[in-house]
């Protein structure tokens, strides 16, 4: 199992940090596949491409001849991560948890293969815990040492609540890893805190420590925040082929080389002499044919080309963003700049002058997009109308 150069730039490409890379090494020269973990709470019922750039890394492992632990945190979610969190948790409905597992599970071989794939539920263990088990647990730190996590110092700094039950979260997710005995856990940069306890955890009973490999966190579709359901910013692996490439076209030109280093096999150097537009449609190629394959994937891009290539659309096209959804195309036109009046609109209307997305809109129809839609007027009349 030793890692080659090659296989060991693999692994570590697009880490933010490996803790520590000699200990990654050592366990890498042993004689056995190493136990490699990542724990998901299912608090949402969709896996987006947030998930995606430490999935594909738990693929390179698996490519690699490793075992992956893909631990679905049905206990956990029960109280909520607080990782980030500025406010506690609302608490979830065990059916609405079970419901977001079963999607995970659906979702999740898309990216990992399943022969050398794990699914465990950690409430197999944490449920047999008991009082007596969370007791021990909880005697093995301190709060000094709880107050240590950046979030929860700025809350109780603030004055702002901190539930007990929040306290206990790290240790929950640190004995994840001693219940399977872990050799390497994967997480966001905002999960450091929790992997870390897990090598603590694992110290504490006397295992190998794990060793921590932190992924960055993938801006969403607004460039700023990360990609999250609560923000709308974000790719769903469940989102159509049309959605996906429509919402990857949108990606913000400062993130194409962040977005083609952690979600796809392509060096982001080699994008350098393209046309931004050029690149956004070679990455969303890329991505949607992962996920419906290589001619869904093609027929989105000549769709793509069709209308902004063979129209002549011009490079900067200016951005409208829906105030609701579902929303009349005559309204649409007046709100967007597009007509001066409704009158005006729907006359554009009946004389087939309006396309959306290269297609010729009539005077009664809607639009409730679910990714960016191009409309023309005309032939020199162009906006980029955003979902809601």
């Amino acid at each position: 199992m030793t890692a080659s150069t090659e296989h060991w730039q693999k692994i570590v490409r697009g880490c933010a940090e490996v803790i520590s890379e000699q200990e990654l090494k050592t366990k890498l020269e042993k004689s056995k596949p190493l136990r490699v973990k990542l724990g998901v709470d299912p608090t949402a019922p969709d896996l987006h491409l947030g998930h995606l750039v430490v999935l594909r890394k738990l693929r390179t492992f698996q490519e690699l001849g490793h075992q992956i632990e893909f631990i679905i945190g049905d206990f956990t979610a029960r109280i909520g991560d607080p990782s980030g969190q500025s406010a506690t948790r609302p608490t979830l409905k065990p059916q609405e948890i079970w419901e977001h597992a079963k999607t995970y599970q659906d979702q999740v071989f898309r990216v990992l293969k399943k022969e050398s794939t794990q699914v465990r539920f950690n409430s197999t263990w944490l449920n047999a815990l008991g009082i007596q088990g969370l007791m021990e647990l909880q005697y093995r730190f301190s709060l000094a040492q709880m107050l240590e996590r950046a979030d929860f110092a700025e809350r109780f700094s603030a004055h702002k609540p901190i539930s007990m039950i929040e306290l206990v979260y790290p240790l929950l997710q640190g004995y994840d890893s001693v219940a399977i005995q872990a050799d390497v856990e994967l997480g966001g940069t905002d999960q450091k805190f929790n992997l870390l306890m897990g090598r603590e955890m694992q110290i504490k009973y006397a295992q190998e420590p794990q060793v921590v490999m932190t992924m960055p966190l993938l801006e969403g579709l607004d460039g700023v925040r990360k990609m999250s359901k609560s923000y709308g910013n974000y790719v769903a692996f469940s989102d159509s082929a049309k959605d996906q490439f429509g919402k990857l076209m949108s990606v913000p030109d400062a993130l194409m080389p962040k977005y083609f280093e952690l979600l796809t096999d392509i060096e982001p150097s080699s994008i350098k002499s393209m046309h931004p537009r050029e690149a956004k449609a070679l990455l969303a190629k890329t991505i949607t044919a992962q996920f419906h394959g290589d001619a869904a994937a093609e027929a989105e891009a000549e769709q793509f080309r069709r209308v902004f290539s063979d129209k002549e659309t011009p490079d900067q096209v200016p951005e409208y963003k829906l105030k609701k959804s579902p929303v009349g195309l005559s309204d649409l036109l007046v709100e967007a700049g597009l007509a001066p009046s409704k009158n005006e609109a729907r006359r554009l209307l009946l004389q087939g002058a309006v396309e959306v997305d290269g297609k010729r809109a009539g005077e009664k129809d809607s639009l409730s997009p679910q990714a960016p839609v191009l409309i023309q007027v005309g032939k020199r009349r162009f906006v980029r109308v955003m979902p809601a």
